[in-house]
């Protein structure tokens, strides 16, 4: 029993260490462009913020078909029903292109208005127009890294997605700087200059994950209806927890904006931050729906749990970690974003409260990943309902608009949040009720 449990905690690292780099490499382009304009004050931060808002939550629309990708391309894999996980790969990478251009359009054409309805203010909007239209132009590549990398890890190597995000950052770096600042003979272009920064290394690594993912995509004389059926009843779910989710977050962060430009400026810095701790978390999610995919594709459901546990346990140690961080280093972390000083007073605050909820935070990530790599999404998007629009948003709507406290209330409904969200899923895990489910067949 020593002997498996360190196989597979070897495992879960060695799956786990590629994906939390992909992660962090995914989301430093976020990061790296709050970095870069950071200079320009407090309003282009927000500005940066909001599109980067309203781009993620359009991603968030097509999620369903990355998830369902990665466990259903798991299990087939798993099963060693390789042509079928070919053709499946095939199909799902049409569908992504088809929803994405329909978002890039749709999403150039309503940018303003939902800024507008969100609140924001005329000078955040001004500046956020162009960066987040841009960033809407090349929306399909950004789906189609994700869902090329989903086929990827899916496969069990989650190397080469790592690889590809490598050199999107390094790219996105190298351009971003001249092209928001005007150095080294580019033009100066402030906030269009770091989306078309984002536009230009996205394509790339699109075009290099495209090319490593030819020998696995399978070609079909036929639509594969079982195929489709099967992605349906997983992304579905995954879509409508993400859109539940970013439904709320809208709402969240419209609460948080009725607190000026320097609240939101706040709220975007601290998450930037955060973002750090939630590396390991996904990290470990993905490791954990691939290898428990794979595993149930194979019929060893006892393997499958023991995955499980492993990559919460070791979630939990490295989230706890980055809290601790978060709480006792606060200063030091937003110094290194800006130098406002009204913006590091309030994500000061923001950073000891988020450092609260790390722990549940892992659980939660984890489980969910595990729960995913079973098929078990209807149950995710019900503990996301609970979550958000159980408790989430109402505590922070009554903190705010009955009650009228400061936004350190709005902050703390996170971890009321994140709490429940971990005791709904530790159940349905404990209860082995997703042993029950069958994605393929």
């Amino acid at each position: 029993m020593g002997n498996a449990v360190t196989q597979i905690r070897r495992s879960v690292m060695i799956l786990a260490l590629p994906v939390t780099l992909t992660t962090f490499l995914q989301r430093a382009e976020g990061i790296v462009a709050v970095l870069l304009v950071g200079g320009l004050g407090a309003t282009s931060i927000a500005a940066v913020g909001l599109g980067q808002l309203l781009t993620f939550v359009a991603t968030t629309l097509v999620s369903g078909i990355s998830v369902g990708t990665n466990v259903i391309v798991a299990q087939l894999w798993g099963a060693r029903r390789r042509q079928d996980a070919g053709e499946a790969a095939r199909h799902f990478l049409w569908l992504s292109i088809g929803l994405s251009l329909l978002l890039a359009g749709l999403g150039i054409a309503g940018n303003q208005f939902v800024m507008q309805q969100l609140g924001a203010k005329s000078a955040v909007i001004e500046l956020a127009l162009p960066y987040s239209t841009i960033i809407f132009f090349v929306i399909p590549c950004t789906v189609l890294i994700q869902v090329l990398s989903s086929i990827l890890q899916g496969t069990g190597d989650t190397k080469t997605p790592m690889y590809g995000l490598i050199g999107v950052n390094l790219l996105h770096i190298c351009l971003a700087y001249p092209l928001i600042y005007g150095r080294w003979g580019a033009p100066n272009l402030g906030l269009k200059g770091a989306a078309i920064a984002v536009g230009l290394a996205e394509a790339t690594g699109m075009l290099y994950l495209l090319l490593r993912c030819r020998p696995i995509l399978k070609e079909s004389s036929t639509l594969r209806i079982d195929l489709i059926r099967s992605i349906w009843e997983v992304g579905a779910s995954v879509s409508g927890e993400r859109i539940i989710q970013q439904a709320g977050i809208f709402l969240y962060t419209k609460l948080v904006l009725l607190y000026g430009t320097v609240a939101y400026a706040a709220h975007q810095v601290g998450l930037s931050i955060e973002s750090f701790s939630f590396l390991p978390g996904y990290g470990l999610a993905i490791a954990a729906a691939t290898m428990v995919g794979q595993s149930i594709g194979a019929g060893k459901y006892a393997r499958a749990k023991r995955e499980n546990w492993e990559a919460n346990r070791i979630a939990v140690v490295l989230m706890a970690f980055m809290g601790i961080i978060f709480f006792f280093f606060p200063y030091a972390l937003l110094r290194a974003f800006t130098t406002d000083d009204a913006v590091i007073e309030l994500g000061t605050m923001f950073l000891k409260i988020v450092a609260l909820l790390q722990i549940p935070l892992a659980l939660t990530m984890v489980l969910a990943g595990s729960l995913r790599g079973a098929g078990d999404t209807r149950f995710i998007m019900g503990a996301t309902m609970i979550g958000m629009w159980g408790v989430r948003v109402p505590l922070a709507l009554i903190a705010s608009l009955w009650m009228r406290h400061s936004v350190f209330y709005i902050w703390a409904a996170m971890i009321a949040d994140w709490t429940v969200r971990m005791g709904l899923l530790l159940w349905r895990y404990q209860s082995e009720r997703w042993r029950q489910i069958q994605v393929i067949r």
